[in-house]
């Protein structure tokens, strides 16, 4: 065996897979929340944070994880990061209760924070031409859309055949196949033994953002003026500005706040922040209203995501194209309109809506989140140096995987009460996050010459 040589495609693939299986986690236990909840017993808030606990992990240690990839070695850290995910899923599959299944899941969550931003500095490392790394991010992201695609399906199906354990047991045999494609072919990193990792921030980082999906999740069920509610949210502005202090004064930070002087940079981050706000809070409520509202079961839950996570698979392949011939800050802007007409359609659900009086919105909805994501990611990665493509990607998945967090925190609280009417107020935020999020792209972004497509028009 030649651990040196160095194929493009089978790391291509390799990255893929562990970013699929990322995402595959996100919407196979959204479909499967309802059968969870029957199992081990739980409300919406004990189900918010099943969900919760790996975005939160996600998110807040990502930017740790790209910096130990920059420090250590990407490869190694995927490797790392992929162990850790395959171990958790294991635990999550053996959880005898929610308390335990919730640790499981943020042990998950870690091991995905690890893992994300080591395949994106492993790619950026692999194809060092715009187009050519536009074109893996592209297919990088189109196998993240797969997972995102068939979570629902397969985790449906494996509910009804072998029960809600299963959908985290199919995790083991894609780990070890994701393991075996990186150490076999993937080319090791420069590695930045100066690169420090900056404890203190991170932990304001995970306390911060545990704080403020505390107090989301809680003023949706005990009330936004109850004490620990406001306990919450003075906390998570407490800690985020004793985050903001250290990495101002810290010569090694964690979050080099220099990056965000880059406007292009800048507005990536705060477009990824949006749109999943939008997108993951709306799955969560939508897979809630499938069970809970119109009581269907979970493979049926499973399959009526089909055909929207579908439309965000088959959107990110023609994404790097419609980029290029576009730009991508057009690009950018079209995908998120017409995300924003999806979501601003489906204000007419109502308790018994039919499934196909609003396919097509949610076709809409996938569709333009899919042409997003990847002109998105190569606009981020393109505005800083390579020596920082690991912290830029962990910039961005921090975000993206906070506006997660928000989204199923908030969207999870506004339905607690009266499900439909919460719903809708769903819907109107999430419509008006697409909509600013194309007008900011649209409005803001520099004049650089990958921004704007093959004739270099500004």
């Amino acid at each position: 065996m030649k651990n040196g040589a160095h194929a493009p495609s089978l790391t291509l693939a390799a990255m893929s897979l562990g970013y699929g299986v990322v995402q595959l986690d996100v919407t196979i236990v959204n479909t499967s929340i309802g059968a969870i909840g029957e199992s081990l017993g739980g409300s919406v808030s004990d189900l918010q944070w099943i969900v919760t606990a790996y975005t939160i992990a996600f998110a807040a240690l990502i930017l740790t994880g790209g910096a130990l990839g920059d420090r250590l070695g990407a490869k190694r850290m995927f490797l790392a990061g992929f162990a850790t995910f395959t171990v958790a899923s294991l635990a999550c599959a053996l959880a005898p209760n929610t308390i335990v299944l919730i640790i499981a899941r943020g042990i998950e969550g870690l091991g995905a924070a690890i893992l994300v931003p080591n395949s994106l500095a492993l790619l950026n490392h692999t194809y060092s031409g715009e187009k050519s790394r536009g074109q893996a991010i592209a297919i990088w992201a189109a196998g993240a859309s797969f997972g995102l695609t068939a979570g629902p399906l397969v985790g449906g199906g494996l509910i009804a055949a072998f029960g809600w354990r299963s959908i985290f047991l199919v995790n083991l045999p894609l780990g070890a196949a994701g393991l075996l494609l990186t150490w076999r072919h993937a080319k090791e990193t420069t590695r930045s033994p100066e690169r420090s990792l900056d404890l203190p921030a991170q932990a304001a980082a995970v306390a911060a953002l545990g704080c403020l999906a505390a107090a989301l999740i809680g003023g949706g069920h005990a009330g936004w003026t109850e004490p620990l509610v406001m306990g919450g949210f003075t906390a998570f502005a407490g800690l985020t500005a004793l985050f903001v202090i250290r990495e101002r004064r810290t010569g090694q930070p964690m979050l080099p706040l220099a990056l965000f002087r880059r406007r292009l940079f800048s507005l990536t981050t705060v477009v990824g922040l949006l749109v999943n706000i939008a997108f993951y809070g709306f799955i969560f409520v939508l897979s809630l209203y499938y069970q809970r509202v119109n009581q269907l079961s979970a493979l049926a839950t499973g399959l009526a995501f089909v055909p929207m996570m579908g439309a965000v698979l088959v959107a990110n392949i023609f994404a790097a194209t419609l980029s290029e011939r576009l730009g991508t800050r057009h690009a950018i802007a079209i995908a998120a309109t017409i995300s924003a007409a999806g979501c601003g359609a489906l204000l007419g659900i109502q308790q018994g809506s039919g499934y196909w009086t609003m396919c097509a919105q949610l076709i809409a909805l996938g569709a333009g989140l899919g042409l997003l994501v990847p002109p998105l990611t190569s606009a981020q990665l393109g505005s800083v140096k390579k020596s920082q493509s690991g912290v830029a990607a962990g910039v961005l998945n921090s975000a993206r995987q906070t506006g997660s967090v928000l989204g199923v925190a908030l969207f999870g609280s506004l339905v607690t009460r009266n499900f439909v009417a919460g719903l809708h107020t769903s819907l109107v935020i999430a419509t008006c996050l697409f909509a600013a999020s194309a007008a900011a792209i649209l409005l803001g972004a520099p004049k650089w010459r990958g921004l704007y497509g093959n004739n270099g028009t500004r």
